[in-house]
């Protein structure tokens, strides 16, 4: 896993500060499509609504505690989070023998910016 300092999380702080700037790209159009479409396929199921929602209320980065407010598999959480990762919703950072995870601000940014002109 790369560690840049845009991908590191610490369970006691909040997440990194997203890059400052202004989103330019298009909203409309094929590339803004077919990325719309990734990141709501993403978002295909409940339990990846819960968790992105979860993390997005919370001020620092989540480790363990995320399969304490599922009543699913640690595997089947872990899942989830992969597939958010994946489409570069949340980010997560190896903290030992576990991995601690926060929204990624400027992609969650960026769907809503992609859902508010359909």
């Amino acid at each position: 896993m790369d560690k840049n300092a845009d991908d590191q999380c610490d369970k006691d702080q909040a997440c990194p500060a997203p890059p400052v700037g202004i989103d330019l790209r298009p909203v409309e159009g094929d590339q803004a499509d077919d990325e719309l479409a990734l990141l709501t396929k993403a978002l295909g199921h409940p339990a990846r609504v819960r968790i992105l929602r979860m993390l997005t209320r919370r001020e620092s980065c989540i480790c363990g505690e995320i399969v304490d407010e599922f009543s699913l598999a640690q595997s089947t959480i872990s899942q989830h989070l992969k597939i958010l990762k994946e489409a570069g919703l949340i980010r997560g950072e190896v903290d030992g023998p576990r991995i601690c995870y926060c929204v990624d601000l400027p992609t969650l940014r960026r769907l809503k910016a992609l859902v508010a002109v359909i």
